[in-house]
């Protein structure tokens, strides 16, 4: 009894440790944001601010076009995610479904591209941007996301599917349904937990993402947020700190919000389409 509990006093202590390493840096930067900017090279350096101000959140929300930057990069995500969950969900209810010949070098060909970096296929990706004319358009950036995320949802969404028991398909074929009745009305409804999964990672990824959206977007009016916090980094020879970590928290507050609401498919789609 003695040694279980000294096991499980074990386990809570390195789990405390874990919280204080991992959250650390959010409350620096937290705090950081709540402090003015000049105390910010105070020594010795001061994890809980003496003196808590709103400055850097009123000057970023009311002196900087923040929320044009906001919106922008919302919208992106959010094109670029459901674009992605319709493409990739199709193509995983036809690799899980179907048998047609070349079905295995397609997946293996899907498999194979997610090896490889998307940064090193900046320069293809720009040149394919100047011929279809998507410089400096919010467009430039959708199809971009949608290409870096496809192979990794088909393969988590294909995994799922293949556990959902093909007897559901049989019984609409019965009915006289087709292919598309099975899609709409059997996969997307069962395989919705893997599809909110890959979905909740695809739009982080698409909120946050910075070389190509910088490569891509030159007009101020159309750039993404990690462009215009980026854009505070030495300004006028000097960063200021406080209105950094101001934007910083406020770009938090949709990553927040989207894994407090689905929160529960990360376990249950991603580990499903995962052990399949």
């Amino acid at each position: 009894m003695m040694r279980k509990y000294k096991y499980k006093l074990l386990i809570y202590f390195i789990l405390l440790i874990g919280v204080i390493i991992t959250s650390t840096p959010m409350i620096y930067l937290i705090s950081t944001s709540l402090r003015p900017n000049g105390s910010l090279y105070e020594y010795p350096p001061k994890l809980i601010p003496n003196k808590v101000t709103l400055e850097n959140y009123r000057y970023i929300i009311f002196k900087v076009d923040f929320y044009r930057s906001f919106l922008n990069s919302f919208i992106v995500a959010l094109c670029s995610t459901l674009l992605a969950a319709f493409i990739s969900s199709s193509l995983a209810f036809c690799l899980a479904r179907f048998d047609f010949p070349g079905k295995r070098l397609l997946f293996a060909t899907i498999m194979a591209t997610m090896i490889i970096p998307g940064m090193t296929l900046i320069i293809p990706q720009f040149e394919l941007a100047v011929t279809f004319k998507l410089i400096n358009k919010l467009g430039g950036l959708i199809p971009v996301y949608v290409a870096w995320v496809l192979p990794f949802s088909t393969f988590m969404i294909k995994g799922f599917i293949e556990g959902i028991p093909t007897d559901f398909d049989e019984a609409i074929y019965i009915d006289g349904g087709n292919a598309f009745t099975v899609y709409r009305t059997i996969i997307l409804p069962l395989a919705s937990p893997s599809i909110a999964a890959v979905s909740i990672f695809n739009f982080l990824m698409a909120w946050e993402e910075y070389p190509w959206a910088l490569t891509v977007i030159n007009d101020l009016e159309k750039r993404t947020l990690p462009i215009t916090i980026s854009g505070f980094f030495g300004q006028h020879n000097f960063t200021q700190w406080g209105y950094v970590f101001a934007m910083s928290v406020i770009s938090l507050l949709p990553v927040i919000i989207t894994f407090l609401f689905f929160q529960q498919y990360f376990v249950s789609g991603l580990s499903s389409g995962a052990i399949k």
